[in-house]
């Protein structure tokens, strides 16, 4: 066998026209097998493992095209590089011959009606694109990956600013207005929007609602990584501020890779406020309950899509919230250790920081059981509050102290815990807690009051008296851990999630036009979908020469 190279510095070519390259060129008689690639380190490293790398290639530069062949006879191989230029003027001669521009500023002027700009270069360079597709005013569809994540924040926190969409990067799949942008399905328009940081479940998603009889009104990517820490969820924010004001949108979808706990609470608590109803699929995130208020909760992406169309089929009619939510913290004191991890499963959605004996995760961990700090739910039968003294069911002295010791914490807003009856447990414990409570209102009558009351019409403590008391005494009875986790979330959680410049929702319902900067494959896809859309002939800036890009940047700016 032999092995020739031949490289082309500077010359530009997508990955997709690179990929049919080789395929052609792997057809041709004689051709054992070819490699078309720009000379990035990684698809140097490609070639290697497959011993295509030759010694003239190893010296190609990332922005330099190399082609190689390996093939029975070396005139065979060369024969083969020859044809190159054909093959790519076969290939030009079969796609439209409109006129395309060199550049993101020239294509705005040419379709000066685009609102939107796919970027699908390597990532080196996405992030000078994308800016400058902010720059002008447009939303950005960011497919390539390998973009740092501080040019991320920065984007996004550009279009925060100037209420623009930063969907990306690595975003694969969008749907706008009808319009599939990247990798998406053919689908019917409906009620149903959709915010996705993950690419694949907003497929997997769309197409059960369209399988289901349901449709889509818009589909939102945000990128992988939106809903991390650093991030912030940025772009998952603005997108259910748009569809919360859609009124084309009458249920919601929330599907991501497993996010941060910090961010999916804001996420959670912004999707509480809005009113509308809202299904939440985050993958790999324990979620509380099946239905927590407006929310309703999928362990899966099929039941996700399943579930939106049932929601979608009802009668319009549910409203915002009254921005009714409460300043202060929530303490449970709880004596079933149970019923205190389940409180805090249903609750560590919606309100942050949470601390506990019992934590979830490790950094709920509370630092001193003795003493709350922030949103704390205590299992007051732990080892360290039982030592010496009777649990918490039989005896309720421990409790009625951490009652007064909670009260005497002005930040103190809601007091919320169990009551369990049965055999074996206090005879009468309410008396004792209504007590303590009516006098803890005389200097505090401005806390919240609630109870978890466990128990049957049999048990001996008789359930219906203990309940009676609790409600004369202006407890809020609960009979599951459920309806105090709805009751708290509706109450606590801030309706001012969402800071930035909102997105015109107009821009989402006029005729897609888009400016396509990278894959040529997507700039098809969007003319078979009848939307207009401007191809940029886009080429590394400077050659892809770093320091003359450098130069460049500091003469623009």
């Amino acid at each position: 066998m032999k092995t020739i190279s031949e490289i082309r510095p500077g010359a530009y070519f997508d990955s997709v026209v690179l990929m049919q390259l080789q395929r052609s060129l792997a057809e041709l008689h004689g051709v054992d097998d070819a490699g078309v690639v720009m000379a990035t380190p990684a698809n140097l490293e490609l070639l290697a493992d497959a011993e295509l790398l030759t010694k003239e290639g190893k010296e190609a530069q990332p922005d330099d095209l190399l082609i190689v062949v390996r093939a029975e006879k070396e005139k065979d191989a060369a024969a083969a590089i020859e044809q190159v230029d054909d093959l790519l003027q076969k290939r030009r001669s079969r796609t439209s011959h409109e006129f395309r521009p060199h550049s993101l500023e020239a294509a705005a002027k040419q379709l000066p009606e685009a609102d939107w700009v796919l970027i699908s270069v390597p990532g080196r360079y996405a992030a000078g694109v994308a800016q400058e597709a902010l720059d002008l005013g447009k939303h950005v569809f960011l497919y390539s990956d390998n973009v740092s994540l501080e040019d991320e924040i920065e984007l996004k926190t550009v279009g925060l600013e100037r209420g623009l969409l930063v969907m990306g990067p690595d975003c694969g799949t969008a749907i706008v207005n009808g319009v599939g942008l990247g990798f998406a399905n053919r689908l019917r328009r409906g009620n149903i929007g959709l915010v996705g940081a993950s690419g694949t479940g907003l497929q997997a998603i769309t197409t059960q609602i369209h399988n289901s009889g349901g449709g889509v009104s818009q589909a939102i990517g945000t990128g992988g990584r939106d809903l991390k820490a650093k991030v912030g969820g940025m772009t998952a924010m603005q997108a259910l501020d748009l569809l919360s004001r859609d009124d084309e949108t009458d249920v919601i979808v929330l599907v991501s890779k497993p996010p941060d706990s910090t961010v999916a609470t804001r996420l959670i608590g912004q999707a509480m406020a809005c009113g509308k109803p809202v299904v939440v699929d985050f993958i790999g995130y324990p979620p509380p309950a099946h239905q927590i208020g407006n929310l309703h909760f999928a362990t899966g992406l099929s039941e996700a899509g399943d579930l939106a169309v049932r929601l979608s089929n009802r009668d319009k009619g549910t409203k915002s919230k009254d921005g009714s939510g409460r300043s202060g913290y929530v303490r449970g004191l709880f004596s079933g250790g149970t019923l205190a991890y389940e409180a805090m499963l249903a609750l560590q959605p919606f309100l942050t920081p949470l601390y506990s004996n019992v934590p979830i995760s490790e950094h709920q961990l509370i630092d001193d059981p003795l003493n709350s700090e922030k949103h704390s739910i205590l299992d007051l039968g732990e080892d360290i509050f039982t030592v010496g003294r009777l649990h918490p069911m039989m005896d309720n002295d421990l409790r009625l102290r951490r009652m007064r010791q909670e009260a005497a914490d002005q930040e103190t807003s809601m007091i919320l815990f169990d009551v369990v009856l049965g055999e074996g447990s206090h005879a009468d414990p309410t008396a004792e807690l209504a007590e303590e409570i009516n006098s803890i209102k005389k200097d505090r009558d401005d806390i919240i009051w609630g109870a978890i009351v466990v128990g049957t019409d049999e048990d001996p403590q008789g359930t219906q008296k203990q309940i009676e008391r609790l409600s004369e005494s202006g407890v809020e009875v609960y009979r599951s851990t459920q309806s105090a986790a709805t009751f708290i979330a509706e109450n606590f959680t801030n309706d001012e999630y969402f800071s930035g410049k909102p997105v015109e929702i107009e821009g989402l319902y006029k005729p897609l036009a888009a400016i396509n900067v990278g894959l040529e494959s997507f700039h098809d896809s969007l003319k078979e979908q009848g939307a207009e859309s401007v191809h940029v002939e886009w080429r590394p800036p400077a050659g892809g020469n770093e320091d003359l890009m450098d130069i460049l940047a500091k003469m623009r700016s």
